[in-house]
């Protein structure tokens, strides 16, 4: 829900495209370097988001 509520307000492909991996990597995170390091930028970059998203991610797993 947070990562589609900023999708809307997202204005260039790459920002989608982060906000996207952002999503994908905390549902399921891999230890590749290269998606670690984008993760720590993305979420360095909005903070709030990630914060959101994780919870988001922690309510979906404690209902399932």
């Amino acid at each position: 829900m947070a990562v589609r509520h900023a999708l809307q307000s997202a204005r260039c492909d790459s920002a989608i495209a982060d906000l996207l991996f952002l999503e994908t990597w905390e549902a399921t995170p891999t230890p590749e370097v290269s998606a670690v390091l984008r993760v720590a930028q993305i979420r360095r970059a909005n903070p709030d988001l990630a914060k959101a998203v994780r919870g988001e991610l922690e309510q979906y797993r404690r209902s399932h």
